[in-house]
Parts: C-alpha cells; structure tokens; sequence
C-alpha cells in the first residue's frame, strides 16, 4: 500500500496532474494530492498505444497519468468519476495492424521490449531517420522494433476533433519530420512518438473524430504494466517469463479493469471504479479520437489531449470492476430509458393484465473482462448478479429483452448492458446516479 507519508499537504479542490508513469501502475509508488472527495482532476495526456510500443524502456505499452490519492477512499470503497471534458490536442496521429518481430521482446513485447543485438531488456533507444527501424539502441545503434506495422496509415485532424483524413506518402513524412510537435506530446513524456514510423498504405479517407479515453480508473492493488489491468491483457502476466509475472489468483485478486477501451467513456459519461489501495489511485490515458467496437485492429488513432474529471468517493460499494453509466445515445435501443409514451402504452396494457405496477427501470452497464470474449461475457454477467442481488438467468434475460452485450474490446473486454430495477439500484446504491445521468423522476 502507498507509504501516507509520500501524499503531503492538505487536500485540493484541483489538481493539474502533469507527470506520467513508467508505463508500470504501482501502489507503492507516490501518488499526487490528495484531491478532495468531490475535487476535480485536470490532466494532460500522452498518447497510448503505438508510441509506447515503441519505446522499449517504458514497461507496459502505454503512457498513462501519475495516479491521484482521493481523500477518505479506501479498499471496498468506489470512485465515481464524472467526465466533464476531453478535448484531443494532438495535430495528427498514427497506426495501424500491428505484428511481434521474433527476438525483440522477452514473452511480452508490451511489457520486455529487449535489443537482440545488446540481448538487454528495456534498452534506451533514440531516434534516427524516418520509418520503422527508426528507432535505435543507445548502445549497439542497431533498431529496435518490439512492434510493426503490417498495414498502417498517418491522419491528420482538423483542430475541431470533429473530422480528420488519412495522409499520402509525401505528407506523412513531413509529419514524421516533426513528429513531438505534430503528436502534440507533453513535456513530461518519454516516449517515442509513432509519427516517425510515417505509415501510409490507406491515404485519402475521411474519418469522424468521437474522443474518449481508453484507460480511466484506480490503480491495481500490485505492481502491474498499465495496458495489462484487465482481464484479457492481464492473462499474458499469468506465469511470464519477465519481471512483472504473476498468478492467474492475483491477477483476479489485485486487477481493477482501468484498461477498458469502451468508446462509451465519453464526455458526459459517468464510471464508477473499484477502489483496491488507500486513496484509490485514479489516473487515465490512451485517449482515442475515435474507435469501432471491439477495436478490431487492435489500435486505433491515439492521440493527446486534455481531460476534466470530476470524482466522488462512494462508501462500502465492494465491485470488482467497473460500473458505467453511459450518454444515453450511447446506450443500445432496447436499453434506452423508456418514454413517457411508451410508459404510458405500458401502464394501459398491464392494466388489462390485472398487473397493477409495473417496474421502474433505469440503464446500467456492467463491465467483464477474461482472456477472450466469451470468458469476458460470464465475468460481466457475474458481476451484474452480485452487484443487483439478482440470478445470472435473470440478468441473461433482461440484457436478450432489454439490453445488449457489448463489445469495448477484442479480445475480451465487453459491457453487460440493461434496463434494471430502480429498486435494485437503489439498493446497490447507484440508483440516484442513474436517475441523474437519465432524468428519471
């Protein structure tokens, strides 16, 4: 657990956050703060993904904030976190499909990027040229590439994060020419930015720019890479050959699901995370301008950006992972708040059946994450049973006749999405949040 004596001062109504792991989520590391239950969280990001895999001294595949101590939150606790703003600053970005050169990595390339010339793990590299062997060991100044890229493309964005089009050759090379600046990355950044590789095998296609974060929650209640806290990355740390290399047990044990992917954590949204340390540890990162379901390129366009949050600590509320409460144009058809047209029609026919009142219903959305989507589905539904005292067939039905499963992220991380009983949430005590995120009376 964090030493108290590295959170110094009184608690904040604000606080900037600025700084940025090594990739690495640890709980016996400094937090900043604490910020006040009921502060705000402004912070800068870095980008996730592509510029991390690149950056063979960071330790976990993504950049992400230094974590936050919240005042009075404690483990069995959760933090609800509302998300005010994310706005991306990025000028223009990379990415692609990606592949694992042999020889590059020590069982992870996310987590143990190695030179194969030095056979050192975690080199420090610098950068040379423009394209994918850019990237260069310190010591041996032969590349370094843990990742590349099969199939890939630049895009730039508009300054509106409304619209954005992918570059040809010519331009994404003079992007790559003055990569940090394009990238927009910030001054406490470590890492390589993925606009010197300048990939443009797809130039000319417009695309719509839909921001939200891909990692937002506490930290885990070990030391973990930060993509790898979740269920389906945080199988390849079960039994590793590397440094951070832990049992399946403590994976379910210590894991708090902050890498999400879930194109619904939006501004607007609402999450409530698990609390697993003394002052939870919120922090965030990997934000994207805009994903597909299930991220099936297993990237997509990550970006800088600057993001508001306001958090809240809710007492005694023991999930263990997250819960969301999503926009409501996010939300599935079936699982939309119903009318008060549609009450009414409701009302008339249950009258007709003798049925003298009908439920109140309310969206919610559960997250699972397993090492693949079936395994993640079981994990979702799971949590929603014991989260609303309630039989998984019955959580089955209502998500098949007033819900959806969900995919955030392939392979195993999906929403468990339903109409549920006011009551039931009420009871789990996140009823007055589903009533102020849906205005219902």
């Amino acid at each position: 657990m964090p030493d108290e004596a590295k959170i110094s001062g009184a608690s904040r109504r604000s606080l900037i956050v600025e700084g940025f792991t090594n990739s690495v989520l640890d709980p016996n590391k400094p937090m900043l703060g604490p910020v006040e239950n009921g502060g705000t969280i402004i912070a800068n990001t870095a980008p996730g993904c592509w510029g991390p895999m690149i950056t063979p001294r960071l330790r976990g595949g993504h950049e992400v904030t230094q974590p936050v101590y919240v005042e009075s939150a404690e483990p069995g606790d959760g933090v609800i976190i509302r998300i005010r703003d994310i706005t991306v600053t990025s000028i223009a970005t990379a990415s692609g499909h990606d592949t694992s050169p042999d020889g590059y990595c020590l069982g992870d390339p996310y987590v143990a990027a190695r030179c194969p010339t030095c056979d050192e793990v975690w080199p420090e590299t610098y950068i040379q040229g423009i394209g994918q062997d850019s990237v260069k060991c310190t010591a041996c100044n032969n590349p370094v590439k843990p990742f590349e890229i099969l199939h890939g493309y630049t895009v730039a964005f508009d300054g509106s994060n409304n619209v954005g089009v992918t570059l040809p050759k010519s331009s994404a090379e003079k992007v790559a020419a003055e990569a940090d600046h394009y990238a927009a990355l910030p001054d406490n950044s470590q890492q390589h930015s993925i606009l010197h590789y300048a990939p443009s095998d797809m130039p000319a296609v417009m695309v719509r720019m839909r921001p939200f974060l891909g990692q937002l929650g506490t930290i885990p209640s070990i030391a973990m890479p930060d993509s790898h806290n979740a269920g389906d990355f945080g199988s390849f740390l079960v039994d590793a050959p590397h440094h951070y290399s832990i049992s399946y047990e403590e994976l379910i044990e210590h894991k708090t699901d902050g890498h999400m992917d879930i194109d619904a954590v939006r501004p607007g949204a609402i999450l409530v995370a698990p609390v697993k340390v003394k002052g939870a540890g919120i922090y965030l990162g990997d934000m994207h301008a805009a994903q597909g379901d299930g991220e099936i390129a297993g990237h997509t366009m990550d970006v800088s950006g600057s993001v508001t949050l306001h958090v809240e600590v809710l007492k005694r509320f023991a999930i263990d992972g997250p819960v969301l409460f999503p926009l409501e144009e996010d939300l599935p058809p079936l699982a939309k708040p119903l009318t008060n047209e549609e009450r009414k029609k409701g009302a008339r026919l249950a009258s007709s059946w003798d049925i003298k009142e009908l439920e109140r219903l309310a969206p919610i959305s559960v997250v699972g994450t397993a090492a693949n989507l079936n395994e993640a589905i079981e994990n979702g539904l799971d949590r929603a049973s014991k989260l609303l005292d309630m039989g998984i067939p019955e959580v089955r039905n209502r998500a098949t006749i007033n819900g959806a499963i969900e995919i955030g992220r392939a392979p195993g991380v999906i929403q468990v999405t339903f109409l549920a009983p006011l009551d039931k949430l009420d009871k789990a005590g996140l009823g007055d949040l589903a009533r102020e995120q849906y205005n219902i009376e």
